[in-house]
């Protein structure tokens, strides 16, 4: 069995301890950023009961998550409402990776708890990867450094045009 490894995330897993299962007061990461954060944090849009944010720690450029509000690790305690919310939220995102990066597929998923690979397992959230043919190299294995070709900053503000433009109400 061929196995990917991914050291280039190491730092970022060894951060959450097994003893502080979220924040110190209990909030994971995600939950309560205030709205005027929302830059600074690489939040792109907010909508009833989930919102769209950009992973800091990224699988490939343009990786993007869907977070509920609400701080829970078992997608059974989200209601139908939000269940749906993800859903549009996750196709608002493919589409403005569409107009933005033009990525060549997806890989669209969530890690439920933390030996699914979930490291941040107090909040479910979902991922929305961008994929190209060619994208994962020798880099990451032999160089300990995985390449990103598009700035964050940029590739933020490229997307939040994008889904500005996209949730513009209709004429």
């Amino acid at each position: 069995m061929d196995r990917m490894y991914s050291p280039w995330r190491e730092v970022y897993m060894q951060s959450f301890k097994d003893d502080k299962p979220a924040g110190a007061n209990g909030k994971s990461v995600f939950a309560d950023i205030p709205p005027e954060e929302d830059e600074k944090r690489f939040v792109l849009y907010r909508a009833k009961k989930c919102f769209i944010i950009m992973n800091l720690y990224p699988y490939n450029c343009g990786h993007l998550m869907v977070i509920p509000y609400l701080q829970t690790p078992d997608f059974i305690d989200l209601d139908h409402e939000t269940k749906l919310e993800v859903m549009e939220l996750t196709d608002l995102c493919i589409q403005a990776l569409k107009l933005t990066l033009r990525p060549q597929g997806f890989n669209f998923g969530a890690n439920l708890g933390r030996v699914a690979g979930g490291s941040v397992d107090t909040h479910i959230h979902f991922h929305i990867v961008p994929r190209w043919e060619g994208d994962t190299n020798f880099m990451p294995v032999l160089a300990d450094a995985k390449v990103l070709s598009n700035d964050l900053r940029s590739t933020y503000s490229k997307l939040k045009e994008a889904i500005a433009e996209l949730t513009k109400p209709k004429a």
